[in-house]
């Protein structure tokens, strides 16, 4: 009887089978193809893991809308006013909480600035600070008394509208270099045929 035998495989040969964590596509997969798993997309076009942070992927699912540099005043404004009436309800107007919920409404109003108005985000910030903090400055006596108490909680609380505007402000800044370098590393557009280049 013949007697079959079973080759071992040499030293060196590689395997058929991608090692957990390399950066090779699974078998079966294009080299060119993209591979999605339910944290996103982990082999890119070249074959590479590039495993999306979970923080990225929550980003992305909020909106994004484009607001003028009105559009934004308006809106951080009216957010901001609203929240120092919540405040004022339901904190009896505490400073540190109204300072608190300024901070995210500066980086929102950052992020969903268009681009064209990247310059009014940190303008439109401090005066949305100004407008919330009427409900909770307490002041008495009419207009007289109510503007000096909006100008003294001002003065108190300078710390949070820094603060704020400095967000917003480092928002809107890395937002247009990130506009600027992909404008620079942008394809150039193919000459029309009508051009100097194109005639004969």
């Amino acid at each position: 009887m013949e007697q079959y035998r079973t080759r071992t495989p040499q030293h060196g040969q590689r395997a058929r089978t991608s090692a957990p964590g390399s950066s090779r596509a699974p078998i079966g997969v294009p080299a060119g193809a993209a591979v999605t798993d339910e944290n996103g997309p982990v082999y890119g076009a070249a074959g590479r893991t590039r495993p999306v942070p979970p923080i990225v992927l929550a980003l992305r699912r909020l909106p994004s809308p484009r607001l003028t540099g009105l559009g934004g005043g308006l809106f951080s404004a009216a957010v901001m006013f609203v929240l120092g009436t919540l405040d004022w309800v339901l904190f009896d107007g505490s400073p540190a909480v109204y300072g608190v919920l300024f901070l995210p409404v500066s980086a929102v109003t950052a992020l969903w600035v268009r681009p064209a108005d990247l310059v009014t985000a940190p303008i439109c910030v401090p005066i949305a600070f100004a407008v919330g903090i009427v409900p909770i400055a307490g002041g008495v006596g009419g207009f007289a008394g109510q503007a000096m108490a909006v100008v003294t909680a001002l003065a108190l609380h300078a710390g949070w509208l820094y603060a704020g505007t400095l967000v917003a402000g480092v928002i809107a800044t890395v937002r247009r270099i990130r506009m600027m370098s992909r404008r620079r590393r942008g394809p150039k557009g193919p000459k029309k045929p009508g051009g100097p280049a194109g005639r004969l």
